[in-house]
């Protein structure tokens, strides 16, 4: 097993215990693809839900570049609501999740397909 397949595992079972979604693999494969080699650095691999400039980058970098959004309070909103799902007291929020969360919160999975 190559370690891209070990982390999609370690983000599929996250998906499933801390957020309760039924995952759709061929499309978390997809979302851990896109997020290019910062799933292998300890520190680009997750997203610090309590840093404001890290929230923000989530939707500059990936809302409105990769997803195509239009700024607006709706992209924090999403934001914040993928937060809860999985857990503010989560400490390791792995950055692929964040990412899957967001692409069926925001309806774009068309965009990895």
């Amino acid at each position: 097993m190559s370690k891209r397949e070990e982390l999609i595992a370690k983000y599929a079972s996250d998906l499933e215990t801390k957020c309760g979604e039924k995952v759709d693999m061929k499309l978390l494969t997809a979302v851990t693809i896109g997020c290019g080699p910062s799933i292998y650095n300890k520190d680009s691999s997750t997203v610090s839900a309590g840093d404001p400039k890290e929230l923000e980058r989530v939707k500059k970098n990936f809302l409105i570049k990769k997803l195509e959004l239009k700024d607006s309070p709706k992209l924090d909103e999403g934001i914040q609501a993928v937060i809860e799902q999985y857990g503010r007291s989560n400490r390791n929020k792995y950055r692929a999740v964040v990412y899957y969360l967001l692409v069926k919160h925001f309806r774009k999975a068309s965009k990895f397909k």
